[in-house]
């Protein structure tokens, strides 16, 4: 079969290759004897068969504080139980605060337009106090440390200040309602809880006490709720009770001091995530210490080339694990530029005018942003000054290809455009940037560095060019230690190790590509399967979601007869007339630009659609609801009044 490469959107110059981080790195893996590369797939090929080479030199490349031990990688036949450094000796804050640099360690803007800076000195201060404190509350190495939070500078000690004492973090962004609140944080029973005072949105402040209160007193285990100022009134914590303390209050007693940091083991908890929870309560997916912090250096020097006083701002609640992410960049040297709010409020170039103001060097967003400011005419290259602007880093769903094209003929043609996915799953990427490789539109650069990830179609045989499951067939440090209290790990093996023996399967449906890089057509458990075509809803979305009549959509198939058709819901634009001519036009698209087969049997409108806390389109919900099963766990959606729109929709009371 003959495939047509297609021509790159963007090269990086000799001058940025020979700059990148990547290519000092293949300097020093020359140097140690351990290899010569001419390119990035000649490294990545290396890398996933000397894995263990790989992540011994990357520890030693990357400064990476602590001690690796004399292990690398237990010798095990089944990945579930392979284990990085099993002797190593490691504490995630001290990494993050040993890597100071010329300026602030954060740049913080509310959504009011207020801006504030830490520096190094008083982010470690302020841990300093806080680690303190939280000694006296009887925090220990292993303790669970909740936050219901906003993404303020508050929040980034407090996670500094927990895991320089060998305990677990765990958050949850304030917009989480009680029941969603109480589902995760309930399960792994915190000692502490902090809460801000209140958060902004779209203009509005809104007070967060009520759920401290709440949640204060219905989870036991909560000895402590500390209280920290965001809003710009103080807050009244009597409701909370003699548990409540004030941010202020709590650190008062102390003087700063040299911190004392408890070295664990590699594989110690250091972080709890959450899954969305819509099909039933959320999974508590607990991190390592060691695995975490080694992937997230990786991914930010090698994959996303951030260097010593380089800015990153990455826009994202602490409820998604892009913030545990962006904050990982510290231990490299950026400085973080942080945003809290409505990044339409008061327009579309609020966070336009901050990359361009604080002079970002990596932009993070989610593809739906990307979609967003397109749809709102957003152009910063002629607006702003993003001269320092190298990266911008796209997730959370897949960017389609005009998606690209609206980047690049509207923000700056010059940056590289990294579409990155991975998951919760690894805290990480599987696939993502590569600074020194050119980028191809619809597509994720390449597979990452000591990732082995492949194609499997349904009888777990490696293609290449067709679509399939996202796998990986090796370990890697970011692996989860497991989910939280899952005996023999029954749920952590059904999760990921089923479908394929021996082989993490993500449950992504994707297409590896002649570049080399990798396409996503959606969640595998959402795929479409009209007359036994497999189709991937991204496919759609990429059609319908170009069209200039279309705020967004959702596409489900529908069992009926044995088959199954599929089924497109859309809102549409308030000035735009939803009628026959419309549906035309966009079936007509849609055959055009994708097949016949992707065309769907009935387009609907309707006035909302549910997402995830996370903001992803919560695809599995509207399939159940249309076939009349009950959503499991309706406060696990941001929107879950958008549910009511698919209930009863006689168009589609034909199920069998």
């Amino acid at each position: 079969m003959c495939i047509n490469k297609q021509e790159p959107i963007w090269r990086p110059s000799t001058q940025r290759v020979k700059k990148a981080n990547i290519t000092s790195f293949c300097e020093y893996l020359q140097k140690s004897e351990l290899g010569n590369f001419e390119d990035y797939d000649a490294l990545w090929d290396w890398s996933v068969k000397n894995i263990e080479n790989f992540w011994s030199a990357f520890w030693d490349y990357g400064n990476i504080q602590g001690s690796k031990g004399d292990v690398v990688l237990t010798p095990c036949k089944e990945i579930i139980n392979a284990k990085f450094f099993p002797n190593g000796k490691i504490n995630y804050a001290e990494n993050v605060l040993n890597a100071s640099n010329n300026g602030p360690a954060i740049i913080f803007h509310d959504e009011g337009g207020a801006r504030t800076e830490w520096s190094w000195k008083e982010l470690y201060n302020s841990v300093s106090l806080l680690q303190q404190s939280l000694r006296e509350s009887g925090v220990q190495k292993g303790d669970r440390v909740a936050g219901i939070v906003p993404n303020s500078p508050y929040t980034i000690v407090a996670l500094l200040a927990v895991s320089s004492i060998g305990a677990v973090w765990s958050s949850c962004s304030p917009d989480f309602g009680l029941s969603a609140a109480l589902d995760r944080i309930s399960q792994i029973e915190p000692k502490v809880l902090f809460c801000a005072d209140g958060y902004q949105y779209n203009g509005k402040e809104i007070s967060n006490i009520k759920i401290a209160a709440d949640l204060t007193s219905r989870v036991p285990s909560i000895q402590k709720t500390i209280i920290f100022p965001l809003n710009h009134v103080e807050a009244d914590i009597s409701p909370i009770g003699e548990k409540g303390i004030l941010w202020s209050d709590y650190l008062a007693p102390f003087a700063v001091q040299k911190i004392h940091y408890e070295r664990v083991n590699f594989n110690d908890p250091l972080f709890i995530m959450f899954s969305s929870g819509t099909t039933g309560l959320p999974k508590c997916i607990v991190h390592s210490v060691g695995g975490t912090l080694l992937q997230h250096v990786k991914e930010h020097q090698l994959q996303s080339d951030i260097k010593m006083n380089d800015r990153l701002l990455y826009f994202t609640t602490c409820g998604w694990m892009m913030w545990n992410w962006m904050v990982s960049g510290l231990a490299s040297g950026a400085t973080l530029v942080l945003f809290d709010g409505s990044p339409f409020f008061p327009d579309g170039n609020r966070l336009t005018n901050i990359i361009s103001e604080e002079k970002v060097t990596h932009f993070g967003t989610s593809a739906k942003y990307l979609d967003a400011c397109s749809k709102a005419d957003v152009k910063p290259m002629k607006t702003h000054d993003l001269t320092k602007l190298r990266t911008i880093l796209s997730t959370g769903s897949p960017l389609s290809e005009v998606g690209f094209d609206y980047v690049y003929k509207n923000w700056k043609k010059d940056v590289c455009l990294s579409s990155i996915a991975g998951g919760t799953d690894i805290l990480g990427c599987f696939v993502g940037g590569s600074p020194t490789s050119p980028v191809f539109k619809g597509e994720c650069q390449k597979r990452h560095l000591a990732m082995n990830v492949k194609v499997y179609n349904d009888d777990g045989k490696e293609i290449q060019n067709s679509r399939g499951e996202l796998v990986c067939e090796s370990p890697h440090p970011s692996m989860p230690i497991g989910f939280w209290n899952d005996k023999d790990n029954v749920r952590y093996k059904s999760a990921y190790f089923e479908k394929f023996e021996n082989v993490w399967h993500q449950g992504d449906f994707v297409e590896l590509t002649a570049n080399k890089g990798l396409r996503f057509f959606g969640r595998s458990d959402a795929v479409l399967n009209p007359g036994g075509v497999r189709i991937g809803t991204a496919e759609i979305y990429r059609v319908v979601e170009a069209m200039e009549e279309v705020i967004e959509g959702v596409v489900i198939g529908q069992n009926i007869d044995d088959d199954q058709r599929v089924v497109l819901f859309l809102r549409i634009k308030e000035n735009v007339l939803f009628n026959e001519a419309l549906v035309k036009k966009i079936k007509l698209e849609i055959r055009a630009k994708a097949t016949p087969r992707h065309v769907p049997a009935v387009i609907l409108k309707v006035e909302d659609i549910p997402r995830t806390k996370s903001g992803k389109i919560a695809e599995i919900a509207v399939r159940d609801t249309v076939h009349g099963h009950n959503i499991k766990n309706m406060a696990s959606l941001a929107n879950p009044e958008a549910i009511e729109c698919f209930k009863n929709i006689k168009e589609l009371n034909v199920i069998s």
